[in-house]
């Protein structure tokens, strides 16, 4: 992992979309710092185009699609992205799934959700799951006193054993079922709001993060920067940013967008 300050200049110029996640990339010790917000203004501002790639809810992504200086926002780890067309003054809302698919999703998640809590104790549902449309998040350090690394692992397992895909972010273990991630629901954004082929402009994209559930997107693109609270999960990820910043959260992701305009 490259210091940020070494992003080569020639490359500046070629950057049109800034992916990113949101708890601790954006955000320090769960709130978003008036630079890191600044920062998605400073980069709209200057053409380039912000999409928050995010494990957070669908209540929530349809205010951020509305109301931050972003082009959408892939939710809930690939269940779906929201993009708001200010001109004609809609929400356009794609889910992976059909609406009959993630309800019979559901009764199997609340199953899981039973287990987890019988097994796991100190963990709870995350308080934001009643904004949810397609998966299970499991706190373990957001508004709980976080757990140790054998009991997230072992929550991972519960769901695994029963066929879910199961990630890590840093404050929450989210599971669903289905073969998406946030790579796969951003390429689909990309091909139908943006008309592009995101396999062609690799180049042209960087992508910001800071934890394991952020791995795809740090092994497919060539600009990946994690944010220096990554170093958290140095010996757990597989596939590592290629940059990194001085600064934690949304500090390092400030940072991150002055490099780029600078």
């Amino acid at each position: 992992m490259k210091p940020i300050e070494t992003f080569p200049q020639d490359k500046k110029s070629s950057i049109k979309y800034l992916l990113t996640d949101i708890d601790d990339t954006i955000t320090h010790k769960g709130r978003i710092p008036a630079c890191a917000f600044k920062a998605l203004e400073d980069l709209d501002k200057a053409g380039i185009k912000v999409i928050p790639i995010t494990g957070r809810p669908a209540g929530w992504c349809d205010h951020i699609a509305r109301m931050w200086p972003v082009k959408g926002v892939v939710g809930e780890n690939g269940a779906f992205y929201f993009a708001y067309d200010t001109d004609a003054k809609k929400m356009i809302r794609r889910y992976f799934k059909t609406d009959q698919q993630r309800l019979q999703d559901k009764k199997k998640l609340a199953i899981i959700e039973q287990n987890i809590l019988q097994q796991v104790p100190g963990c709870k549902v995350s308080a934001d799951q009643p904004y949810r449309e397609a998966d299970l998040a499991i706190d373990f350090s957001e508004d709980v006193q976080a757990l140790s690394q054998i009991d997230i692992d072992k929550i991972v397992d519960i769901f695994e054993q029963e066929g879910a895909t199961a990630k890590i972010s840093s404050i929450h273990v989210n599971g669903w079922f289905g073969n998406y991630d946030k790579l796969s629901m951003t390429k689909i954004m990309f091909k139908e709001v943006f008309k592009k082929d995101i396999d062609k402009i690799k180049e042209n994209i960087i992508f910001s993060g800071d934890s394991p559930n952020d791995e795809p997107m740090f092994e497919y693109f060539p600009n990946s920067v994690g944010v220096a609270n990554v170093l958290a999960f140095k010996d757990t990820l597989k596939s590592k940013p290629a940059w990194i910043t001085k600064k934690s959260g949304g500090f390092g992701f400030s940072q991150l967008a002055e490099v780029l305009l600078s």
